[in-house]
């Protein structure tokens, strides 16, 4: 009995066995087949077809024509097939002389391959792909230790990430019918940085530490000594003046002025509800950059925040690399009176807050976008709008608003406010 229920116990064991061999060797198979079927081109998968349908029309009817053109056929594909015999083993390198450039400027780089093996190797193509687009080259016969070097240049017409590469060695036959390609390097990321444009002047931030700048708001724990008041059940002890206390026979604590070290926000808005083409994005996202980069001269604390996250801009190339990958988003996520909330509750110390949209948002936003900003902090609009001719200076609320019509207004734009 016990020997019987050994044997059944067995089989079921046995059979998932057989079906993890047939799993491994199925999919083996199916890699294989996936990687010859990746050589074939639309054309090869066209004659195929037309050799198939030939052959098959031919013998059946007797119509020694299409028996005769199925036989050309197959030569032909049999003769393409020849040219992807041969090694391809290259030893690439891709160098870019910079990683970041600004909008407008062209990427100088260079494309370095080396046969490094016992034999030489037939010629073929190296495809860089750039973006959604890629540079073919076409390589020589290289000799055992011969080297290969081609330069070239990628106009930068728009700001974004850029992915170069990977390079990829193609060998195929004229007529493309089959390809074979082999990556032989890893990408690299050319950052398309937006137009900035420097500018001097006063600095638009506060200081909050112990050089900070007293502000009008009164505080009861600071430096920056403001009056004596009566003490209050809660006031901290340290505080109490005690010399006014024995002249007045009253208990007398001393009230401080908030002294402010400058936290500079930006709320870029990236909806594309609030901008009226996408050149006006485009200045927007220069403006931002613009100040932040001045912001950050002077040595002060900047965050950048957009729609749906923060972006880093500890430094100016985390600012400028940061705004290289900034899309438009859809309306639904929420224009610039819904990021002016976001950036309150975030960030509600901020001491200096600078809001940028474009021209399609109203009056009306911009007032309810401004008194949703931290309390206490300085508020200032920009406004891009393409096609201004000189940049224009209005009050909304407690905040002033900028619109300029073209990058190089910032400037005097700004010199305006602080004037």
């Amino acid at each position: 009995m016990s020997q019987a229920t050994v044997a059944e116990g067995s089989a079921p064991a046995s059979e998932a066995g057989w079906r993890d061999v047939v799993a491994v060797v199925g999919g083996r198979v199916l890699e294989r087949l996936r990687v010859v079927a990746g050589v074939v081109r639309p054309l090869g998968w066209m004659l195929m077809a037309l050799t198939l349908l030939f052959a098959v029309v031919g013998s059946v009817q007797g119509w020694r024509e299409l028996v005769v053109a199925a036989w050309v056929t197959a030569f032909v594909l049999a003769i393409c097939a020849l040219f992807l015999i041969g090694r391809t083993e290259y030893d690439v390198s891709l160098d870019l002389a910079r990683t970041r450039v600004v909008v407008g400027e062209r990427a100088i780089g260079a494309l370095k391959l080396e046969n490094r093996g016992s034999r030489a190797i037939l010629p073929s193509r190296v495809v860089l792909p750039v973006g959604a687009g890629r540079g073919e080259f076409s390589i020589q016969r290289l000799a055992a230790g011969q080297t290969a070097e081609e330069l070239f240049a990628i106009p930068t017409q728009r700001r974004g990430v850029v992915a170069v590469g990977p390079v990829s060695v193609v060998r195929g036959d004229p007529l493309g019918v089959f390809e074979r390609a082999h990556r032989r390097d890893e990408p690299v990321d050319l950052f398309v940085h937006p137009k900035t444009v420097l500018f001097g002047g006063q600095s638009l931030g506060f200081l909050r530490d112990l050089e900070g700048l007293p502000a009008t708001d009164l505080s009861r724990d600071d430096v920056s000594f403001h009056a004596l008041l009566e003490y209050q059940p809660g006031d901290d002890l340290r505080h109490v003046h005690w010399r006014s206390t024995a002249r007045t026979g009253t208990m007398m604590v001393r009230q401080f002025e908030e002294t402010r070290r400058s936290h500079f926000v930006i709320g870029l808005s990236r909806s594309s509800g609030d901008y009226r083409s996408d050149d006006e994005f485009e200045l927007g996202v220069s403006i931002a950059g613009s100040i932040g980069l001045r912001a950050l001269q002077d040595s002060q604390r900047v965050d950048v925040r957009v729609q749906g996250r923060e972006l880093a801009s500890g430094t100016g190339k985390q600012l400028l690399d940061s705004l290289s990958a900034v899309e438009q988003s859809k309306p639904r996520e929420g224009g610039i009176a819904e990021l002016a909330g976001v950036v309150a509750a975030a960030m509600p110390l901020a001491s200096v807050v600078v809001l940028v949209c474009g021209a399609s948002v109203d009056v009306e936003a911009l007032r309810r976008a401004c008194a949703r900003l931290p309390f206490g902090a300085r508020a200032l609009a920009v406004v891009a709008q393409a096609g201004l001719d000189s940049p224009e200076l209005r009050r909304i609320a407690d905040a002033d608003v900028v619109t300029v019509g073209a990058l190089d207004q910032l400037p005097l734009a700004l010199q305006r406010v602080l004037a």
